[in-house]
């Protein structure tokens, strides 16, 4: 029968880490949450939060929270490629906040639940034998041979707002694009490193080889530099003899870095955080905790490679005539 635990450690401060220190609190653990780098900080990242994030930041108690930043509404989803766009109302509306707002307030909301933060590295951290530990300090895994490598870049913008989030598809490339607090515009791209080295990783002279895209951009001013991370990798680390350490309970990117145009990677951050903090509060076995997150993530895991090898195949625009876009957007988002 399992145990309760008396102090929990958590790796990582962003928004896996965070709900896994509210959540271990709200199961009655002390929590050591260890986070060396400051916050509030800009990520790259798409910034779009589907409509079930209210439910999950309700259970942590941090939805009042999120309201407060001023997070922007959004109520629809745009769709462009190159022969063809598409416009489809969201099921529910969602919400544009940045990472520069989002995390700085779910890391307000652990410490405020009792969350001792330290600045210490993971490598410098004296971790007790039998401390169960949460691993949220983000991907790890290295990244395709020279050349395919992905990369991810971001900036905002001001300008005229839209209440939609959209994504355009063009030479292995994506960008989203939607509006967070404050009436800025989050730009969020993702491309092959062969490809973004023909510009010079020039970012707005890539935006500019889709004709949509650069459109949409005319009336907008960038706000900031462009950032960028990489190289990127997806993949999902479900079997818990692979973890190193028999009491680890990876979340967030750790356990799951799904491709970002699903829009579901910082509901599936929040959502595994708070059953990572959860189950090692109770000392649940590991092997359990991953099964209950992959039958949550397998789902918009596999559908996200299916539509990748679609866009570098040149079928993306015949995917988009044939399935509406509710049923998309449906398909991405991760179960219960």
């Amino acid at each position: 029968m399992a145990r309760h635990i008396e102090l929990v450690s958590i790796l990582g401060g962003g928004p896996a880490g965070a709900s896994a220190a509210i959540s271990a609190r709200l199961a009655g653990s002390d929590v050591r949450l260890i986070e060396k780098s400051k916050f509030p900080r800009h990520k790259v990242c798409g910034e779009f939060f589907s409509p079930e994030i209210e439910a999950e930041l309700s259970r942590l108690g941090a939805w009042d929270a999120f309201l407060e930043r001023g997070p922007a509404r959004i109520r629809s989803m745009k769709l462009h490629f190159a022969r063809r766009s598409r416009t489809s109302l969201l099921p529910e509306s969602g919400w544009g906040l940045s990472r520069y707002a989002f995390d700085a307030l779910l890391l307000d909301c652990a410490v405020a639940s009792g969350a001792r933060l330290s600045r210490e590295t993971p490598e410098t951290h004296d971790f007790p034998a039998d401390t169960p530990r949460v691993i949220a300090s983000g991907r790890s895994e290295p990244g395709a041979h020279r050349g395919g490598r992905l990369f991810g870049f971001k900036a905002h913008f001001t300008g005229p707002v839209d209440d939609a989030v959209e994504l355009f598809f063009f030479d292995e490339c994506y960008v989203g694009v939607n509006v967070v607090e404050g009436g800025r515009t989050n730009v969020c791209g993702l491309g092959p490193e062969d490809y973004l080295r023909r510009f010079d990783f020039d970012f707005d002279g890539v935006a500019r080889q889709s004709p949509a895209l650069a459109a949409r951009l005319a009336p907008l001013t960038r706000a900031m530099k462009w950032i960028s991370t990489g190289p990127l990798r997806f993949g999902q680390k479900f079997d818990p003899g692979a973890l190193g350490y028999p009491a680890s309970y990876p979340a967030g990117d750790a356990l799951s870095f799904v491709d970002p145009f699903t829009g579901s990677g910082l509901l599936a951050a929040v959502k595994t955080g708070a059953l990572a903090g959860a189950a090692a509060a109770r000392n649940d076995p590991v092997a359990l905790y991953l099964h209950q997150c992959r039958a949550s993530l397998k789902k918009p895991f596999e559908v996200a490679g299916i539509l990748r090898k679609a866009v570098s195949s040149g079928w993306a625009d015949h995917i988009a005539g044939m399935i509406p876009g509710r049923m998309l957007f449906a398909l991405t988002r991760p179960g219960k």
